[in-house]
């Protein structure tokens, strides 16, 4: 293990954005098989110490990406464009599911988190469930594409959180579609059996997810529920993303997917829905008393025309928020950040709803909880070395006073004025080069043409 020591020019703290800022910090990471941790935050130090690493611009802690689909970046550009549903966008994306192979995957995931590490990010949640061959075969290693997402994170320097899913139908009562056969394991009493081999490391976590409430029946929700809770492990489900989800789980079940979900005993503080986007009142109520959390993915839910979730209505019940990119069309935690704020303000026609400070919290230290990884996403001695510096001299970020620091990050930086990114002590990203996937473009666009032919 080695020391360094970063010289922060400007540093956001939780509270307060200070100047002068001394991190020593213990350089571990997927590399050394160390995680890597802060030993010691010094405030008030106007000039860098002798041999430290100089981070100019303002130092965030290391951002989480709590909900990732990988291989959807395949789909940027390409699917933005027309008419047409959530629904419809779902067949192109099952075209491209349809060409993956644990080497496909692999060089595609390796480059997307690399483009994820350029935006700050030092944590994903790869909410994973194609795990089979076309048909549903299983592969030699039956964990072949969950272990070639693991093995991506580790070669793009970033830390993440595999939670595999159990997908085992197309709608309540219906057999997967042919499209659907390599995502499903049969029974969640083999999908549990194939997961508990798989083992985290020391950049890596295994957890689980349930697709939906439509793709797993109700009978065997609990088995994936009781799996995650033995392992005190982080449990993720799409949950009332699409009011056609709501209406079928009514006429199935006579009750709303959360109701379901409360039912089978899914809900609790581990658990986390994403997107959370059509609600009762008493979905609400249910999910706050539980203190399940919620996965907000702005980004995707406007592309997708989803539509907007009660966030503000959620995190006062008691639903903790965090941030994902889901869907990659776009790559930015600062903008899914602003975007909540602001798609609030179009709904409400009202401003202020969040603190830029409690943004940034969703975006850093409130994901990283929700993905299992309590001990990030804060710069204080204890926590792991993960943090990354914005620019404050770009053409977005120039003009404020550095100490409006959570504000610039939120209301006026993107992930194009991201210069560093520091993951388990080791600068995974320098003056924003990428240290390990030298030409993060090439890297995406090679992977992409593959999968589209």
């Amino acid at each position: 293990m080695t020391k360094r020591t970063y010289w922060l020019e400007h540093a956001w703290l939780g509270t307060t954005t200070e100047p002068g800022v001394a991190v020593t910090v213990s350089a571990g990471g997927p590399a050394a098989g160390e995680d890597g941790r802060i030993t010691a935050v010094r405030t008030g130090v106007p000039t860098p110490p002798p041999g430290a690493e100089i981070l100019r611009g303002l130092t965030l802690p290391g951002l989480a990406n709590a909900h990732s689909h990988a291989f959807h970046r395949a789909l940027r550009g390409a699917v933005q464009v027309g008419s047409g549903t959530f629904w419809t966008w779902r067949e192109v994306m099952y075209s491209v599911a349809d060409r993956l192979t644990p080497e496909t995957y692999h060089a595609l995931a390796r480059a997307v988190y690399a483009e994820m590490a350029l935006a700050g990010i030092t944590c994903v949640g790869e909410f994973h469930y194609v795990h089979h061959a076309p048909g549903g075969t299983p592969y030699a290693d039956p964990n072949a594409m969950g272990e070639a997402l693991i093995e991506a994170a580790a070669e793009a320097g970033i830390r993440i959180t595999l939670l595999d899913t159990c997908y085992l139908s197309s709608g309540f009562g219906e057999p997967p579609t042919p499209h659907q056969l390599r995502f499903s394991d049969g029974s969640a009493e083999a999908w549990a059996e194939r997961c508990t081999v798989l083992k985290g490391r020391d950049h890596a976590r295994i957890g689980a997810a349930i697709h939906s409430v439509r793709a797993v029946p109700a009978d065997q929700l609990a088995t994936v529920a009781h799996w995650a809770e033995e392992r005190r492990a982080p449990l993720h489900v799409h949950l009332s993303e699409q009011t056609a989800e709501n209406d079928a789980c009514l006429a199935a079940h006579g009750r709303t997917p959360t109701r379901l979900l409360s039912d089978h005993g899914v809900l609790g503080p581990r658990t986390t829905g994403v997107h959370n986007t059509h609600l009762t009142d008493e979905d609400i109520a249910l999910l706050g008393d539980s203190g399940t959390g919620t996965c907000m993915c702005p980004t995707t839910e406007r592309d997708l025309a989803d539509g907007i979730g009660p966030a503000v209505a959620l995190q006062r019940a008691g639903s903790p928020l965090c941030l994902g990119s889901d869907s990659h069309a776009v790559i930015d935690l600062l903008e899914e950040a602003r975007a909540m704020e602001l798609n609030e303000r179009l709904r409400t026609r009202s401003r202020g709803h969040w603190t830029a400070a409690a943004l940034l919290r969703a975006a850093s230290a409130d994901g990283h909880a929700a993905l299992g990884w309590q001990n990030a996403g804060t710069l204080e001695p204890g926590a792991l070395a993960d943090f990354t510096t914005i620019a404050l001299d770009s053409v977005r970020t120039a003009g404020p006073v550095p100490r409006l620091g959570a504000e610039t990050a939120v209301f006026a930086a993107t992930a194009a004025d991201v210069r560093h990114t520091v993951v388990g002590g080791h600068q995974i990203v320098r003056d924003g080069a990428h240290a390990r996937v030298p030409d993060v473009p090439s890297a995406l666009a090679d992977a992409i043409d593959v999968l589209r032919g």
